[in-house]
């Protein structure tokens, strides 16, 4: 009998490895292709790195065709709303990487008849959803701040130092905001949120995750703004610091330090 037992224990820790892999696998594939289409511009016309050497002055790649469009016709709209979905999905996904694998797990426990993937793929899709409600809304924001003239239709960076100023304040202020520290606290111990929503749609418990996830990060996604929206060198010290948000041991102490340094940046773009 417990020969037995050990037999189905060795069987299911088998199938577990195989389900992490092939998980793990698929989304460092979708985390590759984001950043690659990210890189190469999103299909504004300009490379990534072309639009972070203009924001810091290097007019030298410009080249005849190569603009970022500042009319806002439906077109572009869907462009820059794909180019919003697209980066997050590149800077989040490997933070959540672990949650996904722990949803899998625990999906597999919880029907192992079932089709293995399948609550995986919808987990996975309801958390990009959530990040896809947060990148409508920063799309509308760029929509806002170009029309108003206080973002340079060029690299998509607020040129307004008073704004810029308020908006790393602000960012500061949130880092030590209750309702972050909660939404943080979900996504670094996510085991009784997903094993409480076992059984249920996999689609919500994901949709449900990354609105946690949104929670914790939104307003240093907006910080794009200041640096520039297609500043790679933003675009990866954000990604690189909510990762270290999430895994950290001592997390508290890393927000507090942001948020100190989020508000002297603040200041000295105000008053420096």
């Amino acid at each position: 009998m417990a020969t037995g037992m050990s037999t189905v224990n060795t069987m299911i820790e088998r199938v577990l490895k195989r389900d992490r892999f092939v998980t793990a696998t698929a989304l460092a594939l979708v985390c590759i292709i984001a950043w690659v289409w990210l890189l190469s511009g999103v299909g504004m016309g300009m490379t990534a790195l072309d639009m972070t050497r203009m924001t810091y002055g290097d007019h030298s790649v410009m080249k005849p065709g190569m603009s970022v469009a500042s009319n806002w016709t439906l077109e572009h709209a869907l462009t820059m709303f794909a180019m919003w979905w697209v980066m997050m999905a590149a800077m989040m996904l490997p933070g959540a990487t672990p949650v996904i694998l722990l949803a899998a797990v625990i999906n597999r426990q919880a029907a192992p008849g079932a089709t293995p993937f399948g609550s995986t793929r919808a987990f996975v899709a309801g958390y990009l959803l959530a990040w896809g409600g947060f990148s409508l809304f920063a799309t509308a924001m760029q929509w806002t701040l170009q029309v108003s003239g206080l973002l340079s239709a060029m690299t998509l960076a607020i040129g307004d130092r008073p704004l810029s100023g308020v908006l790393l304040l602000a960012a500061a202020a949130w880092q030590l905001a209750p309702l972050k520290q909660a939404c943080l606290r979900q996504c670094r111990s996510p085991a009784r949120l997903l094993v409480a929503g076992r059984g249920r749609s996999a689609l919500r418990g994901g949709c449900v995750h990354g609105m946690y996830c949104v929670g914790c990060c939104w307003f240093l996604m907006l910080l794009l703004f200041v640096g520039g929206v297609m500043n790679l060198l933003w675009i990866v010290a954000l990604a690189f610091y909510v990762l270290l948000e999430k895994v950290l041991p001592q997390a508290r102490r890393l927000v507090q330090l942001t948020a100190a340094l989020l508000a002297a940046a603040g200041i000295v773009t105000l008053f420096g």
